[in-house]
């Protein structure tokens, strides 16, 4: 009888349907668009955020079978630049920006730290021209041979919200300093 009991709780625990699973789509797969030129590998660092390195300069070679949808791109002088950080290995669920206000352990969520768990990078970067194919870019931050996964219009008018609180967060990160802005050492 107790077996049977045992067998019948055991048959209703795995018969409970996953919530977390049917709301995941697992056939997600992302193809690379293209791939990013630049100066920068794990060895020598790369910005934390490019376009506060405004000289830094790349490209951005698009595939040939998405070069058709860089059509008009060209009237943009920003655009958003998301990419896939192929080079990380791991990531915290908690992290101490190098620059920040240290009193604050920061959820990673919370911080631009590349170490994610869908290592998905996002920049904002200046585009000067499309030849061939290639976008010739000013203040990027990723290393030679990223792989990019989507491009889109900077937009000022949605993607530039201003907030206090987001300012004060955003100094206690260390965002704000020459020092955040010059050091790469994070990206090594």
């Amino acid at each position: 009888m107790k077996k049977r009991l045992i067998l019948a709780i055991l048959t209703m625990v795995c018969a409970q349907p996953d919530t977390h699973s049917q709301h995941m789509n697992t056939g997600m797969n992302y193809k690379p668009i293209g791939i990013i030129h630049t100066a920068y590998s794990p060895e020598t660092g790369a910005p934390r955020q490019g376009i506060l390195v405004a000289d830094n300069s790349g490209i951005i070679e698009i595939f040939p079978e998405y070069r058709q949808a860089l059509s008009t791109l060209d009237s943009f002088e920003y655009i958003i630049l998301i990419y896939h950080f192929d080079r990380v290995e791991s990531w915290d669920p908690l992290v101490e920006p190098p620059a920040s206000d240290h009193d604050y352990e920061f959820g990673l969520f919370a911080t631009r730290s590349p170490k994610r768990p869908n290592p998905i990078g996002f920049s904002v970067i200046k585009l000067e021209k499309i030849e061939s194919g290639h976008l010739y870019v000013r203040g990027i931050d990723a290393f030679d041979g990223t792989p990019v996964l989507d491009i889109k219009p900077y937009l000022p008018s949605i993607d530039c919200v201003k907030s206090v609180q987001n300012d004060t967060m955003e100094h206690r990160l260390g965002h704000h300093d020459e020092i955040f802005i010059k050091d790469s050492s994070f990206y090594k």
